[in-house]
């Protein structure tokens, strides 16, 4: 178990167990009075999605969501059912939060009028392999309303096989990052395609992330990404302990993927495409901190956190703290010391509030 503070951040260790839903059960179970917590303050949920799900336009959505995502990852699905009636809510909130990316490009346009509330999940990430260091640092950002509404994942698979996953509320483990005792780690940055590169009823990225926390090295992880038919697009950033190896991975509908392979020159990823060539909506927030990353300084570990502490921007800061966006903590995986940090708080402070092994079963630190 890692070292953690009195209060924040809870761990879960579960599994092995019988099957999928009986693990999403015990989640669902543990962290239930969160769960419906996030629920009940999820503005988008209420005013937008479950609106939305009552008009016979959402039927094939869903039908489409349901049939395609459940085909392909039938343990995933019953582990997503598990979750909900472990935690007591509507099978079909669970449904939507899971699929809030997929769904919320294609509501009907007058129910989309105040998209405004949410968000893209705006995380920053700065990465390198070089001689003196390899180091991967991950600000998750998110909606205001997850400040307390996750949770850490210790999930251990008949296989003998456990991952270590940061999960938002109900949602599947995990859609910001997470490891496994394979030594394969990925953080994940949002990206936003027009809405003529959208494939509707596609395939989730929840389930994609799901699936790579059972990936075996850096390229079965990359065959498991390029498989999936998604719906919209997504940034990874895989990272093998064995190899020191970091590549950025960014996909589009239509089994479109482009694959970038960090070197010596620190690579800062926020919310936009950097290297597939797709239509894509302008984000202020993403150009912003782009801009900003590229004037501060990449030659160490502290330059990296000081980067993703950065508040000079009034507007759009790197570090955020409202009032739409929050940063929940910031991960840093540091391949030559195998270990994964997670900071809790402006990571300038460097407050550290667990640390994991990347190269223990059990993720113990020696």
């Amino acid at each position: 178990m890692g070292r953690s503070a009195k209060l924040g951040l809870e761990m879960f260790e579960v599994g092995p167990c019988e099957d999928a839903y009986t693990m999403g059960f015990l989640i669902g179970q543990r962290f239930s009075d969160m769960i419906k917590s996030r629920l009940a303050s999820d503005l988008v949920l209420h005013n937008q999605f479950l609106p939305f799900a009552q008009t016979p336009e959402f039927q094939p959505l869903l039908q489409s969501l349901t049939e395609n995502n459940r085909n392909k990852f039938p343990r995933y699905w019953e582990e997503l059912v598990g979750t909900a009636d472990g935690s007591g809510v509507p099978v079909l909130d669970i449904i939507l939060i899971n699929f809030r990316k997929e769904i919320l490009p294609l509501l009907p346009k007058t129910t989309a009028m105040n998209q405004n509330i949410d968000t893209l999940d705006d995380c920053s990430d700065v990465l390198v392999v070089s001689d003196s260091m390899a180091v991967v640092a991950h600000n998750e950002d998110a909606n205001v309303a997850l400040v307390g509404h996750t949770y850490l994942i210790k999930g251990t698979l008949s296989n003998g096989i456990s991952f270590m996953a940061y999960t938002y509320a109900g949602e599947l483990p995990s859609c910001a990052f997470g490891l496994n005792t394979h030594g394969l780690a990925f953080t994940l940055n949002s990206v936003p395609p027009s809405e003529n590169e959208i494939v509707a009823g596609g395939i989730g990225r929840n389930f994609v992330s799901r699936d790579l926390l059972e990936a075996s090295s850096i390229d079965d992880a990359l065959c498991r990404i390029k498989s999936s038919e998604v719906s919209v697009g997504h940034s990874y950033n895989l990272i093998e302990m064995r190899t020191r190896k970091i590549m950025n991975v960014e996909t589009a509908s239509r089994k479109r993927v482009s694959i970038y392979e960090v070197g010596a020159t620190p690579f800062f990823h926020a919310n936009m495409y950097l290297h597939l060539q797709v239509n894509q909506l302008l984000d202020e927030n993403s150009i912003a901190r782009q801009s900003r990353a590229a004037a501060l300084r990449k030659r160490s570990k502290d330059n990296f956190l000081s980067l993703l502490g950065d508040t000079d921007d009034p507007k759009y800061p790197i570090y955020m703290i409202g009032p739409l966006l929050y940063t929940l903590c910031t991960a840093v995986i540091d391949l030559d010391e195998q270990t994964l940090s997670i900071v809790e708080g402006n990571p300038r402070k460097g407050k550290i509030s667990h640390i994991f092994s990347t190269c223990t079963e059990d993720f113990k630190m020696p």
